[in-house]
């Protein structure tokens, strides 16, 4: 497990950007923690890490949001995912079978569904307004 500390968006942001530069195809990074949390602007970094230039927004309301000329990254949002059969008519597998890098917000309800090897990322609010505290697990490289 690696552990970390943001105090800022950016911060945030910049985590994401390390972990992106190391990501391999078919990576999955799932992610854990409330709302307003940070899980969006962690994804940004990621894209930024992978080279996309993309506007990285939050899927809410469109379940999926694919980054790159090749659907190198999607990004999903798993909060109203409930059954197997709500998984299945995401993309999630058919993305995962393409070798896309995928990060999923809400990850905890699919967490039967992830791969065993997945990245798991637990962001939750540290003392101040800004800061957040952010535990990686799974990962086999140093961010």
């Amino acid at each position: 497990m690696q552990s970390f500390v943001t105090e800022s968006y950016d911060e945030t942001v910049n985590l994401g950007v390390r972990l992106g530069k190391k990501l391999k195809k078919a990576s999955v990074v799932a992610f854990f923690g409330g709302l307003g949390m940070g899980k969006t602007a962690f994804v940004t970094g990621i894209a930024e890490g992978m080279g996309l230039e993309c506007d990285v927004s939050s899927p809410t309301f469109a379940i999926v949001n694919v980054y790159g000329k090749n659907s190198e990254l999607c990004h999903f949002d798993m909060y109203r995912v409930s059954s197997w059969e709500d998984l299945y008519s995401t993309g999630f597998f058919d993305y995962l079978d393409m070798g896309s890098v995928i990060c999923s917000e809400w990850s905890e309800n699919i967490e039967n569904a992830l791969p065993d090897d997945c990245i798991k990322i637990y962001i939750e609010k540290g003392k101040h307004d800004n800061e957040r505290i952010i535990k990686i697990y799974g990962c086999d490289f140093e961010i």
